[in-house]
Parts: C-alpha cells; sequence; structure tokens
C-alpha cells in the first residue's frame, strides 16, 4: 500500500508541475493536469489539503467540482495571454503552414475557454 501511495504522490506532483507549466504556455492546458494531480493526491490527504491551501489550485478544483464555469478576470487574462503569445509566435515563423496552424489552436482554444466560462446547468446529470 505505501508503494502505491508513493507512485500515486510522484505523479500527483508530476502532474501539478505540468499544470504550472499551463500558466505560461498558452497552448498548454492547466485544468485537466491540476485536476489529474488532485486525483493522484486522493490517497494522500495531507497533500490534498495543502494544495487546495493554494488559491491558483483551488480555484481551478472548486470550479471544475461545483461546475461554476470560468470567472471573468479568468477568461480576460487567459484570452489576453493566449493571443499574445500566440501573436508574437506568429511574428517570428516565416511559415504559412504553421501561422495557420497557429491560428486555428487560437481560435479552437478561444471557443474552448469561452465554452468553459459558461456554468453548467445543476439539473443536468
Amino acid at each position: 500500500m505505501q508503494f502505491r501511495k508513493v507512485i500515486l504522490s510522484f505523479f500527483g506532483f508530476v502532474f501539478l508541475g505540468m499544470g504550472g507549466i499551463g500558466v505560461f504556455l498558452p497552448v498548454w492546458p492547466t485544468t485537466p493536469f491540476v485536476l489529474l494531480s488532485f486525483a493522484c493526491f486522493s490517497s494522500t490527504p495531507k497533500i490534498k489539503n495543502y494544495i487546495m491551501k493554494n488559491s491558483f489550485f483551488k480555484e481551478h478544483i472548486e470550479n471544475y467540482e461545483k461546475r461554476n464555469g470560468l470567472s471573468t478576470r479568468i477568461l480576460i487574462i487567459s484570452m489576453v495571454w493566449l493571443w499574445s503569445m500566440l501573436i508574437v509566435s506568429f511574428i517570428f515563423v516565416d511559415y504559412i503552414y504553421i501561422r495557420l496552424l497557429l491560428i486555428i489552436v487560437g481560435i479552437s482554444v478561444s471557443l474552448h475557454l469561452l465554452v468553459m466560462t459558461k456554468p453548467k446547468d445543476k439539473n443536468l446529470k
């Protein structure tokens, strides 16, 4: 049993780190990795409680659990960061296909973020 906790904790920290990368890279998802790490930490309540004390991670986890959607502030920050990094990438890339890919990724991620901002209907299950 102890070995299982160690392995799950290890992967929990790996996924949490990957979620932290999503703060800086506009097309790297944050929430799925944070949620996955939280699931890994379910066998170690001490680490789970420690993560819930961090407001950044707590907000992602609570929004997912309660189906609240994203706050307007998070949406604006995400959109500005996403498009500013995509524009910088667009400037430094000379290949038309990569530029088209950047535009497709930007539009796709923007649509995904807009869908996430809407709270889920509590009556649907």
